[in-house]
């Protein structure tokens, strides 16, 4: 089967849709008049030193012979020794090699092929032989240019053929530069808008070079020499007396002058299909700037380009829309010119329906259309057999008729070549179409079973190519036995092609193709496959690296799986560079150590043999900026100067700013300062100086990357000294002693000196009092002690600097105080005001600020707790204090503790210290409500009683009255029943509450109150034993060392059913997930605190794995689960979920199963003698606990174990002892329940933080609580305190069976 994959791209569908269209030949086995396949170009140029090969195939049947005229006459190969025509073609060979001349040659060619059905022409192909003549021979007088002049240097070439290509070099075969002033124009000169010195040389040359004969020709070089009017002054000066009056004058800026084109208008005519060149250069000072425009239009967008640095506008494909006046404008500051060309878009004729091909049988009627244009219109005429139809033989069939020929009731020797030849000045087309009469059955052309492969979403284009005179006629079906395929989802073509426009997976199968005409009838095969699109799902993206950084980019991919892609990585549409760093992974690209050079454009691209997708990402590469160079000092003034500078490269992140840093030699060589920063598009600034500073500058540019290195130092500048500018800052008189006045200040900077000698007069004078001021001078100090001063007195001080060259302006006054003493007196009148039991207000009246001796900073109270009025013991006095800044005379002291006795006292603070206290001050703190119980037990659970014991509150907080015990029934749907109170004496510390209902759970609520109220309460949980028959129930108290004390229950819960209200089920949790892991399975356990009913399951997956977690069901709500087809060395990772709770998971365990055994081991349980040893024990271990029962009835006492184990299932593992857990029993055959009391531990003191725990029920009974026994199976939540039981009680009497389920 033939295989052929139909591209995807619309360009590239059309031009595969053309070629099946322009296939449709005579077959060559069936008689056909010639047909041209191949022939030289109209205009044939040849290089003079080869031979000259003009091309002439064509095909035929019978196969055509060939003949050629030159000039319009026979050309007799025969007669020409130097020429051949090669076997079975008409291609001619004239052999110049050895010994023949090119331009013999020279001529216009014609090509004829010719059989018994026809004659085909080709083109007339005129040969020339390529020319590169040399210059002639001139001499150069040297140019001799002012400054600023414009010049043109003419290069003038010798005509070549075809024309040569020009350009500009020096002696050194270096390309002369060019810019906007100076260019080179399209006839090859070389123009100057203006000449400056620089342009003075000896070695203009211009070259020519031909490509056709791969050969350069040299013009002489040309000199030129520009006088600057400086030098010319001189020369003028030296060649003139003192008395003459002379000098050129300076050079002068001038407004733009055309060099090119001259005048104001100019006309150009440009050929349809071909590139206008239009061009304006002009002379001027400063150089002037071209701008173009079309009159009365736009330039074509898309098609519109300027060269030559605006110089040329160049348009491609012009077209007569194209024709119209075109305005150059040559603008400088000075002025203006301009020059309009008329462009006239002509067209040599071109093809609007050219002759095709004609097939037809005997009898049938047909036509051949010529259609051309062009501008002028072209003028038709017809051939036939290469003679003119006017004087070739007739044919009735045939009749002309203008660019139409009509043919009607053909016969075979109607068949013939035809030619149609369109014409107008500007050139020619000539084509050969023939006239073919058969009569042929329908035959296809296309391989049968041929299979097409196309990507799904896109059109599929299935051949079937035909031929058969009369023309068959083409139908389609799909599938063996389908229907004739019709509608709008198929487009049929005329040469047979189905295609369907988009195709999807349905489309694929098997289409037959069927042709028939009167003749006969012929049918073909083709296959269809449909393939997924290849699509980028990851595409690259944008991103922003740092230098020497490393960046990644993503492309993964998702494809047909029966297409192989291969994935290219290409840098700015060109390949990667060829560098170890480009790391090419199988869906990324990685670039190691980034570089600038990276910067760019990056694509993957995707292809497969049918279809390819590419996605591009841009990787800009950022640094810190170079430094700034070629600083430059101007305007230099006393006191400023401008500072300039070029910026260094930003490297793809802008500058935001430059900070310009000062370095002062003079005082400070080497050390750096901050003087100033401008936005990053400022390039100058103007800087403010101190007088005596020896200045450099440096710049340094800041972009959001980092800081660049500083530019290198600028020149130095000196400022000249001047008297100080400012006084020093951060004038203070505080004194360190009560005598004495410390004067500090801040010193200048060495540059805020403004000179040599610098110094400070420091000057004081109490104030308020009428005294002269004292100064003194000091220097190379910052501060200054005035002795023998008065204890804080106010002062006014200043500090005034000076140099050599005198005083800074005078200094503003500032207040002091000498120094501070600690407070003579203490406050009077303390008086405290209890406002709550926690919460005092104490009032204190102010010292006189007299006796304070300093600046008053507030007042301190000193309290302690004496003692606590509710204990007699003492404990070590913490004193506490509180600051209230400023005059206050009162303040709020909290946090005190209820029913305590305090003492404070009050002091005043200045800055040298506090003062004396006050007189000790005691209060009383009033009662307040006491806290929770210390804790809660519940122990010695019966079937109808339960033992209560507290512990009394940390923080009675006064005396207490009494205690409150609620508690109320909670069902097996966490419904609460009716509420039941009681009050306890305060001196009691265990309760004995009886007749309650047996295998129920309570909930209690227990505070104690005080005569302020009722305090935090402290909640448990219990639950009395179920009804069993045999228990011997012990004395109540027996064994406990309190009395007892009976309180009688409410009628209510034994007599009518209570009504229960709602509560919110208690944090359900799944923790403790513990592995076991095997070979090949893993036992899961975990603990549940929670709802009832809950339904569990078990999800797993190998660790570090992405793939979804597996989930197993467990049945009923066990807590454990056996994971079973484990591999063997294999992580895991594995979390328990209960259903019905959204999100309710436990944590994630990791476990690892056992390695594979190299050999299967044997069963040890199916071994005779293991079974045989298992049953001896037994029958031992049954032996003893019958002697163990008799014993115990006789009055010996067991402790029960608080935990049991159960195996209620072969799955079921045993629980950890400790772990607070009850076990299940049953029996799978008759369902008989193993009684077994409820177990609860012995001590059941309950910490404060647990105390909001409830009871979680595990049981699977019918209530959802209990199992089919009665007994209670779950397990207390919360952390519970364990203490040893006191002596040797049990809650029931020991059984056999009950001694049997302790044991196991």
């Amino acid at each position: 089967m033939k295989k052929m994959s139909i591209p995807t791209s619309k360009t590239s569908l059309v031009l595969f849709l053309c070629q099946i269209i322009s296939a449709l030949d005579v077959p060559l086995d069936l008689s056909q008049p010639p047909t041209i396949t191949q022939q030289s170009p109209k205009d044939y140029i040849v290089d003079p030193r080869e031979n000259i090969v003009i091309q002439c195939e064509a095909k035929g049947k019978p196969p055509p012979s060939f003949s050629w005229t030159r000039n319009g006459t026979h050309f007799d190969i025969d007669k020409d020794a130097q020429v051949t025509m090669k076997p079975n073609s008409g291609t001619l060979v004239i052999n110049i090699m050895n010994g023949g001349k090119a331009e013999a040659y020279e001529g216009v060619y014609q090509c004829t092929a010719r059989n018994e059905r026809g004659a085909a022409i080709s083109n007339n192909i005129v040969i020339r032989p390529s020319r590169s003549p040399l210059w002639t021979k001139e001499k150069l007088e040297p140019n001799h240019v002012r400054e600023g002049d414009s010049l043109v240097l003419h290069c003038r070439p010798p005509v070549g053929l075809p024309p040569p290509i020009i350009f500009w070099m020096d002696n050194a075969f270096q390309r002369l530069p060019q810019s906007e002033r100076v260019s080179q124009g399209l006839n090859g000169d070389l123009y100057f808008s203006n000449v400056q010195p620089e342009d003075t040389r000896e070695d203009y040359i211009c070259y020519a070079r031909f490509n056709h004969t791969q050969t350069i020709q040299q013009k002489q070089p040309i000199s030129v020499k520009v006088f600057s009017m400086d030098s010319l002054n001189d020369t003028i000066a030296a060649n003139l007396s003192d008395t003459d009056i002379y000098g050129a004058k300076p050079v002068t800026e001038r407004q733009p002058v055309l060099l090119t084109p001259t005048g104001s208008t100019s006309t150009k005519v440009e050929l349809r299909g071909n590139v206008l060149l239009l061009e304006c250069i002009a002379a001027g000072l400063p150089t002037p700037v071209i701008r173009w425009i079309k009159e009365g239009g736009e330039l074509p967008a898309n098609r519109t380009f300027f060269e030559n640095f605006k110089k040329t506008l160049k348009i491609i494909d012009v077209s007569e829309a194209d024709s119209g006046n075109y305005k150059c404008i040559a603008r400088n500051t000075l002025g203006s010119a301009h020059h309009v060309i008329s462009v006239t878009v002509k067209a040599a004729p071109y093809w609007i329906t050219a002759p095709r091909n004609l097939v037809l049988s005997p009898g049938e009627d047909g036509t051949l259309i010529c259609r051309a244009n062009g501008n002028p219109k072209p003028s038709i005429s017809w051939l036939a057999n290469g003679v003119p139809i006017a004087i070739a033989p007739e044919d009735p069939s045939r009749k002309v008729d203008g660019d139409t020929i009509i043919f009607s009731h053909v016969q075979e020797r109607s068949s013939a070549v035809y030619q149609c030849n369109a014409s107008n000045e500007y050139g020619y087309l000539l084509s050969n179409a023939f006239v073919n009469v058969l009569a042929e059955p329908p035959r296809i052309l296309t391989p049968a079973n041929k299979l097409y492969q196309v990507i799904a979403d896109s059109p599929a284009l299935l051949d079937c190519a035909y031929f058969g005179s009369p023309k068959p006629e083409i139908e389609w079906f799909k599938g063996v036995k389908g229907s004739i395929l019709r509608g709008n989802e198929y487009v049929f073509h005329d040469n047979g092609t189905l295609e369907i426009p988009v195709a999807q997976k349905n489309s694929a199968g098997t289409y037959t193709c069927v042709a028939r005409n009167e003749l006969g009838k012929i049918q073909n095969e083709v296959q269809l496959e449909i393939k997924d699109p290849t699509m980028i799902i990851k595409q690259p993206e944008y991103k922003v690296i740092q230098r020497y950084g490393q960046v990644s980019f993503e492309c993964i991919i998702k494809h047909d799986s029966t297409l192989l892609p291969t994935v290219t990585w290409l840098k700015d549409n060109d390949e990667l560079p060829d560098d170890d760093r480009f790391l090419v992974g199988k869906d990324n690209l990685t670039i190691m150590n980034v570089t600038d050079k990276d910067d760019g454009t990056y694509t993957c691209i995707v292809n497969t043999t049918l279809d390819s997708v590419s996605a591009s990402a841009v990787l800009t590469v950022v640094a810190r900026p170079n430094p700034p160079f070629d600083l430059e000092l101007t305007g230099q003034l006393e006191r400023s100067i401008d500072l300039s500078w070029i910026p260094g490269d930003e490297n793809n992140s802008p500058i935001t700013n430059f900070v310009i840093e000062y370095e002062d030699a003079l005082h400070e060589p080497g050390v750096w300062h901050y003087q100033t920063e401008v936005p990053g598009t400022q390039t100058t600034v103007h800087l403010k100086l101190s007088p005596y500073v020896n200045y450099s500058f440096r710049v340094i540019a800041v972009n959001k990357i980092g800081r660049s290195q500083p530019s290198e130092p600028s020149e130095q500048y000196l400022t000249k000294s001047a008297s100080p500018d400012e006084n020093p800052a951060n004038v203070q008189g505080i004194g360190s002693e009560p005598d004495n006045l410390v004067i500090t200040w801040e010193p200048l900077k060495g540059f805020q000196s403004n000179g040599p000698g610098l110094q400070y007069k420091v000057s004081w004078r109490q104030k308020d009092v009428d005294d002269e001021w004292t100064s003194v001078i000091v220097a190379n100090v910052s501060k200054y002690i005035v002795s023998g001063t008065p204890t804080f007195v106010p002062y006014e001080i200043k500090v005034q600097a000076l140099n050599d060259l005198g005083y800074a302006p005078e200094p503003s006054e500032v207040i002091g105080h000498s120094g501070e003493d600690l407070p003579m007196v203490a406050p009077g009148n303390v008086q405290v005001h209890v406002i709550n039991s926690t919460l005092a207000k104490v009032h204190w009246d102010p010292v006189p600020l007299k006796t304070v001796r300093g600046h008053l900073q507030g007042y301190k109270v000193y309290y302690w707790k004496v003692q606590s009025l509710s204990r007699r013991s003492r404990r070590h006095v913490e004193k506490k204090i509180l600051t209230f800044r400023g005059n206050k005379t009162f303040g709020m002291l909290p946090g005190l503790e209820p029913y305590s006795s305090y003492k404070l006292n009050v002091r005043v603070v200045n800055g040298k210290g506090e003062g004396p206290a006050s007189p000790d001050k005691v209060f009383r703190t009033p009662e307040g409500v006491p806290s929770s119980p210390s804790f809660l037990k519940i122990t010695n659970p019966t079937l109808d009683s339960l033992t209560l014991e507290w512990g009394s509150p940390t923080h009675p907080n006064g005396v207490l009255t009494s205690y409150t015990l609620k508690f109320q029934p909670i069902n097996n749907t966490h419904e609460l029943g009716p509420l039941v109170e009681i009050r306890i004496p305060a001196n009691e510390s265990s309760l004995i509450l009886k007749n309650l209902n047996y295998s129920t759970r309570y909930k209690f609520y227990f505070n104690a109150q005080t005569s302020v109220g009722s305090g935090s309460q402290i909640t448990e949980e219990a639950v009395t034993i179920m009804d069993e028959a045999g228990i011997l129930r012990p004395a109540v108290g027996a064994g406990k060392g309190y009395s007892e004390i009976l309180f009688a229950t409410s009628p209510v819960m034994h007599t009518v059913r209570p009504t229960f209200y709602k509560v919110q089920p208690l944090y359900p949790r799944i923790r403790n997930v513990t592995t076991a892991a095997a070979e090949t399975y893993a036992n899961i356990s975990w603990e549940y605190e929670g709802p009832d009913h809950a339904n569990f399951y078990v999800e797993y997956g190998v660790a570090g794995s992405k793939e979804d977690w597996k989930k197993e069901i467990v049945n009923g709500s066990r807590s454990f689960f056996v994971l079973k087809g484990l591999t063997p060395g294999t992580a895991y990772k594995v979390r328990v979920g209960a259903e019905g709770l959204s999100g309710f998971r436990s944590s994630e365990d990791v476990f690892e199963t056992g390695p594979a055994m190299a050999s299967r081991q044997v069963d040890i349980a199916t071994q005779g003698w293991f079974i045989g040893l298992m049953c001896a024990v037994a029958l031992l271990i049954l032996i003893l606990l019958i002697v163990c029962f008799i014993r115990r009835n006789k009055g010996g006492k067991y402790p029960v174990k608080e935990k049991e184990d159960a195996h209620a299932d072969p799955e079921i593992q045993p629980m950890k002892e400790d772990d607070g857990t009850f076990g299940e029993y049953s029996d799978a055959e008759d369902h008989k329940p193993l009684k077994k009391g409820s177990r609860t531990p012995s001590d059941r003191t309950v910490k404060k933080e647990d105390s909001d725990d409830s009871l979680v029920d595990y049981g699977e009974g019918v209530n959802g609580q209990f199992n089919e026994d009665g007994s209670f199976i779950g397990q207390y939540s919360g952390k519970k305190e364990k203490e040893p039981a006191e002596g040797n009680e049990s809650s029931e009497a020991p059984s056999p069976v009950n001694a049997m389920n302790s044991f196991v």
